[in-house]
């Protein structure tokens, strides 16, 4: 309840300009040992029965922040205390990048969703890393999602993803590579099973980390699968399902920019989900993301084959008790189903 009411004079404020008080307050504030204490009473639910190790990292909860909220590395302390099991982090290009021109942030509040055009704005790959470097090895597991400068021609952009890469190898726990963001032109275009080829013999030379390929929900399945087949046969380590989509139909007024997260995205990326955990289940990780907003949601993209949740959007429209609240129920259901572990629940309706 009490969220609720500073929500309201947080969507008062311009979308980008709130990200930032709560970047301020993640960063600066939540960072400090009382403020840290008190919001870990109230945010952070730990349970024996939702540790799991995935691809060799141990996860405490199954609930990560997705990327794109974190963009910079600034708020890592702060979002741990707020109960994330992990945190994947960027999208990080290799020099750094302002963006697409503002507005480019919006709010579909009946929906509850949101509509980014943002661009991987970020502060580029020397300057995290030296931030980074302060932090790792951290507590959980940390991702780092990693993307293409704009102005990097596609003939270049093997280089640019490896540029990056290298530079945060003994960074990150594991690694994304962004081929599905709408928001940089024709990067979308990368998702092909040439490139993915390349990327992904290029990555597995450069370390033995976990690697991931973060799908559109807007590609044709059959391609998507002969994609995601690909990687998977150069070692891949799993699939992020799915990026923002640019189906505009799903929310009344939508603009004509940016991809849409959120509760309007969550029926179209299950159904792509549940296509790739029947084509890939057992044969490599799948991590569901898309419009994941409470345990009844989470319960279903695990039973259906995702060892990991990303949560972004419902973050956001919930607060910082979304964590808590999932985990805590998630918990109970697996229980009530008779399990011990959420090991066991884990692709259990395929």
């Amino acid at each position: 309840m009490m969220y609720k009411k500073i929500r309201k004079v947080l969507f008062q404020i311009d979308p980008e300009k709130a990200h930032s008080l709560v970047e301020f307050f993640l960063r600066y504030i939540a960072n400090q040992p009382i403020i840290q204490d008190l919001m870990a009473k109230n945010f952070y639910y730990q349970d024996s029965m939702l540790s799991n190790k995935i691809c060799g990292l141990d996860f405490y909860n199954p609930i990560g922040i997705g990327a794109g909220f974190d963009k910079n590395c600034t708020m890592i302390e702060g979002l741990t205390t707020l109960g994330f099991g992990y945190l994947e982090l960027g999208t990080i290009t290799k020099k750094p990048q302002n963006g697409n021109p503002k507005p480019r942030l919006f709010r579909h509040i009946q929906e509850e969703s949101i509509q980014n055009a943002m661009g991987f704005n970020n502060e580029g790959s020397q300057v995290i890393s030296s931030r980074l470097k302060k932090l790792y090895p951290f507590s959980i597991p940390l991702g780092i999602n990693l993307g293409k400068n704009k102005e990097i021609e596609q003939k270049d952009a093997l280089k640019d993803y490896q540029d990056v890469l290298e530079v945060f190898v003994n960074l990150g726990d594991y690694f994304v590579f962004n081929l599905s963001s709408p928001n940089t032109p024709n990067l979308r275009d990368l998702q092909n099973t040439t490139f993915v080829d390349e990327l992904f013999s290029m990555a597995r030379e450069k370390t033995h980390k976990p690697i991931f390929l973060k799908i559109s929900p807007d590609m044709n399945l059959d391609s998507m699968l002969e994609v995601c087949q690909k990687a998977i046969d150069k070692n891949a380590s799993g699939i992020i399902a799915t990026n923002t989509t640019i189906d505009y139909s799903l929310v009344q007024s939508p603009k004509n920019i940016g991809g849409i997260s959120g509760k309007a995205l969550q029926e179209k990326s299950f159904e792509v989900f549940k296509v790739l955990a029947k084509a890939f289940f057992k044969k490599t990780t799948l991590i569901s993301v898309g419009g994941i907003s409470d345990a009844t949601e989470a319960y279903k993209r695990l039973r259906h084959g995702a060892s990991l949740i990303q949560l972004y959007t419902s973050f956001i429209f919930e607060g910082p008790s979304i964590c808590k609240n999932i985990n805590q129920n998630l918990a109970q259901m697996i229980k009530n189903d008779g399990f011990e572990n959420i090991s066991e629940i884990i692709g259990i309706d395929l």
